[in-house]
């Protein structure tokens, strides 16, 4: 059987569902068990707090605002800033600054002629995450990255103009197109997930916070980027590999790798970081936990019967963050474990120290 992309997908309820590594149809025979999260004690026992129950994308609808504007060329006044100029003519400022090779801090002269690029741009609202403005129109949100030049730690600001890529249909601003039919056509994968899952923030100035506490942190609030890795990678858990990364015999590649471990294991942090993502949105791997290690290194777990920790969480190396099951679509107690450099998958075997 041909295995689909490693990808998630948007339910019409605002979860999510992955579409990659699909088991063969013997381990989809039995629906996946039902994940509950623990209940979170702050403070006073007697106060019980749960996780948060969505994705953060999901906690702001997008308004499809996104206008046409018209390559053209604009001769700067006096008193221009590059702000000014992407919001006389529609264009957003960073990709006014790429399409004619300016850098920080953007000084502009009067009579200088700026290319505008044109297309059509999406503003964005304090809120807003690149997930949920790439569902909003149907595209793909690694495209929208790669068309504006996006980098970590991918955070937007209110204000911020976004060219949409490719030619596909705007929606009218002033009928929304639903979520069923956004989610019909939009999928999202782990990539996605990091890079689109942080809100937009009023100024440009990150206003980003992380806690060791299991509070999770307002929706609006970027979480913190740690300032750098700490050096080196530990086993989540111990056990036989099942699976190993890259492609497997029927050709689909596993992005990391999967280890045997009973039910009830406890998952240990494989360094110190940030929680990017908790919860158990993802239908193929149950509970997930995706933690941001700095240095563009992000680790995944998957498959968790019990997710302990919350989003923008600090995490010491060797922290139990949750606890290994069968949850998602896993035929057998195990935890899928994953590595990204650069948003790239890489081999995990070959960053931790020797079994």
């Amino acid at each position: 059987m041909q295995r689909l992309p490693f990808s998630l997908l948007i339910l019409s309820s605002g979860s999510l569902m992955l579409a990659g590594c699909i088991p063969h149809q013997a381990d989809r025979a039995e629906p996946a068990p039902s994940y509950t999260p623990p209940p979170r004690m702050d403070g006073d026992a007697s106060t019980v707090k749960l996780a948060e129950p969505e994705p953060v994308w999901t906690a702001q609808q997008v308004a499809a605002n996104a206008r046409p504007v018209t390559a053209s060329t604009y001769v700067v006044q006096p008193g221009d800033t590059l702000r000014g100029v992407g919001n006389r003519t529609g264009a957003g400022s960073e990709a006014i600054a790429r399409a004619n090779g300016l850098i920080a801090p953007y000084m502009l002269r009067a009579g200088q002629r700026l290319a505008i690029p044109g297309g059509r741009y999406h503003l964005v609202a304090e809120g807003e995450t690149g997930i949920a403005i790439a569902s909003t129109y149907g595209v793909p949100w690694r495209q929208i990255v790669d068309e504006n030049g996006l980098e970590e730690p991918y955070v937007l600001r209110r204000g911020q103009r976004l060219l949409l890529p490719g030619a596909s249909a705007t929606p009218s601003p002033s009928v929304p197109p639903s979520m069923e039919r956004r989610a019909a056509a939009f999928r999202i994968d782990i990539d996605d997930v990091l890079t689109g899952g942080q809100p937009a923030i009023a100024d440009n100035t990150p206003r980003l916070a992380a806690s060791t506490g299991t509070k999770p942190l307002p929706t609006n609030v970027p979480i913190a980027q740690p300032a750098r890795f700490a050096g080196s990678f530990a086993w989540p858990v111990k056990g036989m590999i099942l699976s190993r990364f890259g492609p497997g015999e029927s050709g689909a590649k596993n992005n990391g790798i999967d280890i045997a471990a009973p039910v009830g294991t406890p998952i240990r942090a494989s360094a110190d970081g940030v929680v990017a993502y908790a919860g158990d949105k993802v239908a193929v791997f149950g509970g997930l936990v995706l933690i941001n290690h700095g240095g563009s290194w992000v680790s995944a777990y998957g498959h968790a019967s019990r997710v302990d920790v919350v989003r923008g969480q600090k995490i010491s190396k060797g922290q139990v963050i949750g606890l290994t099951g069968d949850t998602g679509y896993a035929s057998k107690p195990k935890l899928h474990f994953e590595l990204r450099k650069d948003r790239v998958p890489v081999n995990p075997i070959g960053q931790l120290p020797p079994a």
